[in-house]
């Protein structure tokens, strides 16, 4: 089982979002956590570079997670937003 961090900024950023897309992020964080990763299954999931990864939450909103371990199977989910703003 994989660990997932959210850093306390992007925790309140994320309260603010509308409770469907905080619904859509709480079932890909349960993805994450059971099958790390790799999450073929979202939509519009990429790699964004070697330890880097994206999926859209819906239409207008995007995750963006990293892998800081994998042998402490570590994730770091550091960006949940709009893709106008995604950082890549």
């Amino acid at each position: 089982m994989w660990e997932i961090k959210i850093k306390r900024k992007l925790t309140r950023l994320i309260v603010a979002l509308p409770d469907r897309i905080q619904a859509r992020l709480a079932a890909l964080r349960n993805d994450l956590r059971a099958d790390g990763p790799e999450q073929p299954s979202w939509p519009n999931y990429s790699k964004l570079g070697a330890n880097e990864h994206h999926c859209n939450l819906t239409h207008h909103y995007v995750a963006c997670w990293r892998v800081l371990s994998e042998t402490e199977m570590e994730l770091e989910v550091y960006y949940v937003g709009t893709r106008e703003n995604a950082p890549y």
